[in-house]
């Protein structure tokens, strides 16, 4: 019953929820960035598990280049840059101004150019909302990717603590990735507050091994200079153009930074990346490299550097580590899925689904069982088929660079409708930004068909759903309002001829603000009776995260015991009728929730309408349907309390 609307909500990580906060005290600015440590980081900070092994640990990596001093030294410069011109510049200091009501991420910029697209907008898909909804699917396919590469690639130490059990790798990481999902219904909360602290704890770590290698070749520092990466790439021009594949590994977390800012305000995730994050990963990765140049005279001999950085009794700590590491970068990707789902429940762009929240003290905190077991099937499927983080690692990147090449577009529209930049000043923010995002786009690629297949189908495979439902019910809400009776005249023919009362509250869904919903005519059809009081109800969610309380309620007295009610929800927020209602008391409509009947209708949907819907999609459209949650449970509606009235329409 809630009204469609063209905005998006954004992809976010729901593991702890401070919306909107901004710290007002030292102690509140640590807590909070060490909160963003453990949520935004997971993702990018497991990245030196596999992405140095993947450019330089040849002949094991396929993609690999032969680890010469040159190649080294040009490989941790592409690092470095990469890293300093994409998180740093793009995301840190540009992307992370563009927020929506204090939210971010991908979807929140679609958003906020459907709140200035007009009231033309909702008949059609635009191109920013269609660009987000595919972005929306390439999100869906990290999500499950992610927990797949991180667990495999911490687990793929235990070769290098013994080789003979190499066998274990890929049923350990099964056990612990279906472990973490049935974990999920339990709720993050309670292992949320150490998350923090087992990723400052891993930054450090990193750090330090990298530091050690570093002392021994500190030559590798003069790949902080760009002529070395430019050197590099001249030397071989189409290798090196291909390693980029390999090199965007270091910044895929970098989507995270900007989705989470809801929940932690810009300066803790700026503080948790220059104070931690930063320069654990930098010297990591020059320390990866420093290791290459002790061995770059024994061609071959590193086949895992991050593992091999550290010797003899420390190997099986950091093996717990990096395995604990990954799975909090697995949650964080989970708990995003779980919310961008409910937010696309929100706005019309996916069937409802059970929604289970797992705290009582914050909103964000939910559990989606029917996507938990989705994506859980999909990883092990992943770990079955590819087996090591390596084969992964080309399905990854796609996702991975699609979406950040999504985001700079947006954020070109964004600068250009909402703030009002220049064509100039807008257009010179794009092409550096879309430049690095195409380069790296297309170095993956060329791996299509080594898995990079796969994040690509998950996102068509979403576009289509979303698509279809928002423009199924779009059809669904012509065809009813078509049937609709103008209010006028339903109360002139209530006075003029009068049904019996009933003494209650019956409260009527409707899915738009205006006319006599379908279900109430069919009400009176069937049972010539009303109640003392008859509501009738709407759901409009509007294209920001929260709508406050003040303005979130709109009610309307049009006589004779009818009421009108408009009730606005942001697309972070879960609706409440029950709970709506009960405030409608301060606006002079009072009912006890003991007498108070909710009347719903239930759509039998047939494929041979006139509607300009392509078969396929009607026959989609009408399976989505049959198998969405009933909105009973939906709208938080008592079962005891609920009428369905049965409709057949013809789309």
């Amino acid at each position: 019953m809630s009204t469609p609307t063209p905005a998006r909500a954004r992809h976010t990580t729901a593991a702890h929820a401070h919306h909107g906060h901004v710290p007002h005290s030292k102690k509140e600015l640590a807590a909070l960035s060490l909160g963003a440590l453990g949520v935004v980081y997971g993702d990018i900070g497991t990245s030196p598990l596999y992405a140095m092994k993947e450019c330089l640990a040849w002949p094991h990596s396929p993609h690999a280049v032969v680890p010469t001093s040159a190649n080294i030294l040009g490989v941790v410069s592409l690092v470095f840059w990469a890293i300093a011109l994409v998180v740093v510049v793009k995301y840190l200091v540009f992307v992370l101004r563009a927020d929506n009501k204090g939210e971010g991420g991908i979807l929140a910029l679609s958003a906020l150019l459907g709140r200035d697209a007009g009231a033309g907008a909702g008949t059609r898909l635009a191109v920013p909302l269609l660009l987000a909804l595919f972005g929306a699917g390439l999100l869906y396919g990290d999500g499950v990717i992610t927990p797949a590469i991180s667990v495999l690639g911490a687990m793929e130490g235990i070769s290098e603590q013994n080789a003979s059990l190499s066998y274990l790798i890929v049923p350990g990481t099964i056990g612990i990735l279906v472990t973490l999902f049935l974990f999920q219904r339990h709720g993050t909360g309670r292992i949320g507050g150490v998350f923090g602290w087992v990723m400052l704890a891993w930054f450090v770590s990193i750090g330090v091994a990298g530091a050690r290698w570093i002392v021994e070749a500190p030559e590798v520092l003069r790949a902080v200079s760009p002529h070395h990466a430019a050197a590099f790439l001249a030397a071989e021009p189409l290798h090196g153009f291909l390693l980029l594949g390999s090199v965007v590994l270091v910044v895929t977390g970098g989507e995270a930074l900007y989705a989470d800012m809801g929940h932690f305000g810009r300066a803790p995730i700026r503080w948790a990346w220059f104070v931690i994050a930063y320069p654990g990963l930098l010297l990591n990765y020059f320390g990866q490299g420093a290791l290459f140049l002790v061995h770059q005279h024994q061609p071959g001999a590193i086949k895992n550097p991050f593992y091999m950085m550290v010797d003899g009794p420390l190997l099986i700590p950091m093996i717990v580590l990096a395995t604990m590491a990954a799975i909090i970068a697995s949650q964080a990707l989970i708990s995003g899925v779980f919310s961008l789902t409910r937010q696309a429940m929100q706005l019309g762009f996916w069937p409802r689904m059970q929604v289970v929240h797992t705290s009582d003290k914050h909103e964000g905190q939910i559990y989606i069982p029917e996507m938990n077991y989705l994506m859980m099937a999909g990883c092990v499927a992943l770990v079955l088929g590819f087996r090591s983080s390596s084969a992964l690692a080309a399905a990854y990147g796609i996702a991975v660079t699609g979406t950040m090449a999504i985001t700079s577009l947006l954020f070109y529209l964004v600068s250009r409708r909402v703030w009002g930049h220049s064509a100039g000043r807008a257009v010179a923010l794009l092409v550096p930004m879309l430049a690095i995002d195409l380069a790296f786009f297309g170095a993956n690629a060329t791996k299509i068909a080594h898995g990079g297949w796969f994040p690509l189908a998950v996102g068509l495979g979403v576009f289509v759903v979303m698509t279809t439902w928002w423009r199924g019910r779009l059809e669904l809400a012509r065809v009813m309002e078509s049937g609709n009776l103008p209010e006028e005249l339903f109360l002139a023919d209530i006075a003029s001829t009068p049904l019996p009362r009933v003494k209650g509250t019956a409260v009527f869904m409707a899915s738009t603000i205006d006319g006599i919903p379908n279900v109430l005519m069919h009400h009176i059809k069937h049972n010539q009776v009303l109640h003392k009081q008859v509501v009738l109800f709407s759901m409009v969610t509007e294209p920001v995260p929260w709508v406050a309380g003040n303005s979130a309620l709109t009610v309307k007295d049009l006589g004779h015991g009818f009421f009108r009610v408009v009730a606005r929800v942001g697309f972070m927020q879960t609706p409440n009728v029950p709970r709506l209602l009960a405030r409608c008391g301060a606006h002079g409509l009072v009912s006890e929730p003991m007498t108070t009947t909710y009347y719903l209708g239930r759509q039998t949907l047939l494929t041979t309408g006139t509607s300009r819907f392509a078969r396929w999609r009607k026959l989609l459209f009408s399976f989505l349907a049959r198998n969405a949650r009933p909105p009973t449970a939906f709208f938080q509606l008592p079962p005891n309390r609920v009428v369905e009235m049965g409709l057949q329409i013809e789309l």
